[in-house]
């Protein structure tokens, strides 16, 4: 899983971006962890609990994005991901699942939101 992190140089904002299969990851960096170093810390704590045995998982919704841990894995999904009524849409219009959704193991997001964390501190 690649990733680069870059703060807009007109308002401060950050941002990141992912690698190809993992792109939804980026927007739930940027958008849903932004600029807190403690919404990071929080997942990375989360992380810890679940690799000591003390969770079996955890989840958090944000505004646009959710995040899973389980034991093996970490999962980022689009909120839209549970709109109920695809059913409705038109053919053509379904809800492209691949680009809204993405999954690493607990390591590797352990060691992008340390990066993170990092980026931000450096970058304030």
């Amino acid at each position: 899983m690649e990733y680069e992190f870059r703060r807009n140089g007109l308002d401060g904002s950050v941002m990141a971006r992912f690698s190809m299969e993992h792109e939804v990851m980026g927007r739930w960096f940027g958008e849903e962890l932004g600029d807190k170093p403690t919404a990071a810390a929080t997942v990375l704590k989360a992380i810890s609990a679940i690799q000591a045995g003390e969770l079996r998982e955890w989840r958090v919704t944000g505004r646009e994005f959710s995040l899973e841990l389980d034991e093996e894995q970490a999962r980022v999904y689009a909120n839209v991901l549970g709109y109920d009524n695809q059913d409705e849409l038109d053919d053509g219009m379904s809800l492209y699942d691949a680009e809204l959704e993405a999954s690493c193991g607990l390591e590797d997001l352990e060691a992008a939101l340390k990066s993170w964390q990092a980026f931000l501190v450096e970058t304030r």
